[in-house]
């Protein structure tokens, strides 16, 4: 009853992708294991943007396939029931004159280099599919209409389900402790329910990557950091399911915004956030200096806003690495082990393909996309995947 062939440590939708993936992949005797239940971490607390538009190209190729999953969900997992929440309502990006416009015009490019469907737009146009906002300052606007949104705590289910229907053992509230091993490979994982044998572990313990660490004495970069989420409500300016989710890299806290509850608006920052000393997903604290901030900048994008109201805030944690990329795959030194963490930020739009690759690369096989550039060895070499924007989620 202990003995798995493979072991996934946290059943986020990362974890939860993989251990649909290794079943979909013939491999069932599968232990998927959580400290608390499926997806109630920090994939609970995701903005759910979906998008391909990436300015490292890598990205764009595993979003690019992911959007084809989130497409035809239901299909995909076989089963009628499951649900992404998917809103098709496309994604709007813009850049001023200035530091900013060279990566978007490379990055736009990129994306249609990569086969992404892309339409560059003029101010009327913008103004047209997001006429609550004002578009004066724009010198460069794309549009990906095969984007949208969706929910990242449905997706994590759906696949825990999917899993758990096609012989994949799942256990909630069970903590990994620390790994088993014997001559330097893996043979189980410790756990507060005991002790699982198994030749195979996968760690996607996100913002939990530093247990890791201490247990397999190597040095894995990763920093816990909070971020905030605001919604906003404006009687004269309702942000509706039909508008594009939009990008602003004219505001100095590059902003992400999209609709919300039907009207409402959704929008954070995508810089860097508030460095954690521990890995914790309880509520923060949103000062009120902050809020104005924000305010002020959705202000100057959307001009009805300057009245808006918060209908509801919350925030959310990222597993943030140095070039804010994720660490994917075998972990050099232990034979058994792979890992995936760090997606810092965009882990959910990721995920179909995230899921998909480990668990190829876990059965011996070739991967859809290459695992090379996700290396953690890349920290050594200094050939990091940082994003043209600068640190940030938007990468």
């Amino acid at each position: 009853m202990n003995r798995y062939d493979v072991v996934v440590i946290g059943a986020g939708v990362i974890g939860s992708s993989v251990a649909f993936h290794l079943a979909r992949l013939g491999t069932k005797n599968v232990l998927l294991l959580d400290r608390g239940t499926i997806g109630a971490g920090t994939t609970s607390q995701s903005s759910g943007i979906l998008r391909t538009h990436y300015s490292v190209k890598e990205n764009v190729e595993l979003a690019r396939q992911s959007w084809r999953v989130f497409s035809d969900f239901p299909q995909y997992l076989e089963d009628e029931e499951a649900s992404c929440g998917l809103v098709k309502c496309g994604y709007l990006i813009a850049a001023p004159e200035g530091d900013k416009l060279g990566p978007l015009r490379a990055a736009l490019q990129q994306q249609q280099d990569q086969g992404i469907a892309l339409e560059s737009l003029t101010q009327q146009q913008a103004r047209e599919l997001l006429p609550i906002a004002q578009f004066d300052d724009a010198a460069l606007i794309g549009f990906e209409p095969e984007a949208g949104f969706a929910d990242a705590y449905l997706v994590a289910t759906s696949f825990a389900r999917a899993a758990r229907r096609a012989g994949i053992t799942v256990r909630e509230n069970v903590e990994a402790r620390h790994l088993l091993t014997e001559n330097g490979r893996i043979v189980g994982v410790s756990t507060s329910a005991g002790d699982f044998n198994a030749a195979t572990v996968i760690s996607t313990q996100n913002i939990w990557t530093p247990e890791l660490a201490g247990w397999t004495g190597r040095k894995l970069p990763v920093v816990p950091e909070r971020h905030a989420v605001l919604a906003l409500e404006c009687s004269a300016a309702k942000y509706t399911f039909s508008m594009p989710v939009f990008k602003d890299l004219a505001s100095p806290g590059m902003l992400y915004c999209r609709s919300y509850g039907g009207n409402q608006m959704l929008v954070s920052e995508g810089i860097a956030g508030q460095a954690l000393d521990t890995a914790e997903v309880e509520q923060g604290d949103i000062p009120m200096d902050y809020i104005v901030d924000v305010g002020t900048q959705v202000a100057q994008r959307f001009p009805g806003y300057e009245t808006a109201g918060i209908a509801s805030s919350w925030t959310g944690v990222y597993d943030v690495t140095p070039d804010w990329n994720p660490v994917l795959g075998k972990l050099p030194g232990i034979d058994g082990l792979l890992v995936g963490y760090g997606f810092s930020g965009h882990g959910f739009k990721l995920s179909p393909m995230v899921g998909r690759i480990l668990a190829q690369e876990t059965l011996g096989l070739p991967t859809d996309v290459s695992l090379q550039p996700y290396s953690i060895e890349r920290f050594q070499t200094g050939a990091l995947l940082t994003g043209k924007y600068g640190l940030g989620a938007v990468s």
